[in-house]
């Protein structure tokens, strides 16, 4: 079994450190999944006979690693369901890329549509057909020169298909090894990764903040001295 790495873990919740090329469920490849990750976890820790329940609230798309929450009752996953609905969930993120971002900071806001046959989703007017309301906001931390690279924090408000590697490659900015929407690092891991996820537990209502940095190799090494 693949070593889970658990950030907190109480009777209701699970957070862990999901690395990147893991599904969050089971997809077509039928590779080992975060879902199973998490139920194999909970059977052998807690000697669990049988089905052990685990609810999806949220995911993350394959190549993205960084924080993920599961819901261990089914009364916690329909509380949890309902935050994300309501947008109580807040998802921060880091990602690197290409260039220099004018200004520093800042907010995007655009209307999305996702191409179901290909998989992708682009900019478009707001009166197209279908057309979905796509909003985060930024910071820069870190600008290199040398490599022409900028590390950005990004707080997503919407949680639209594609949305932060869209919204940011339609500004000429697109994400460093992004294979879908990107110019560079073609062939690399692409640097996107969910850093902190705050929500409200589901039982005691108590506001929660989970973290994880990427590991700093490869791309990521940018984040030294930061």
């Amino acid at each position: 079994m693949e070593k889970l790495e658990v950030i907190y873990e109480d009777n209701h919740i699970i957070v862990v450190k999901k690395q990147p090329n893991i599904p969050s469920q089971q997809d077509k490849t039928n590779d080992l999944d975060m879902l199973t990750l998490v139920k194999q976890y909970l059977k052998k820790t807690y000697h669990k006979p049988g089905e052990v329940y685990l609810g999806l609230v949220h995911r993350l798309d394959r190549p993205v690693g960084g924080v993920m929450v599961f819901a261990k009752t089914s009364k916690a996953a329909s509380r949890l369901s309902e935050q994300v609905r309501n947008k109580v969930f807040k998802k921060t993120y880091l990602t690197i890329i290409d260039g220099n971002m004018i200004p520093e900071k800042g907010a995007l806001e655009d209307y999305l549509v996702k191409n179901e046959k290909s998989n992708l989703s682009k900019v478009v007017k707001k009166e197209t057909k279908n057309a979905k309301l796509a909003k985060l906001d930024y910071e820069t931390i870190k600008y290199d020169k040398d490599l022409q690279l900028s590390v950005l924090k990004i707080n997503l408000h919407t949680g639209r298909h594609h949305q932060i590697r869209v919204q940011l490659s339609s500004r000429g900015h697109s994400i460093y090894a992004d294979q879908k929407y990107g110019v560079r690092g073609r062939g690399k891991q692409i640097c996107l990764w969910a850093y902190s996820l705050t929500i409200q537990h589901p039982i005691t209502k108590e506001e929660m903040t989970f973290k994880a940095l990427p590991e700093k190799i490869g791309s990521w090494k940018i984040l030294e001295n930061i």
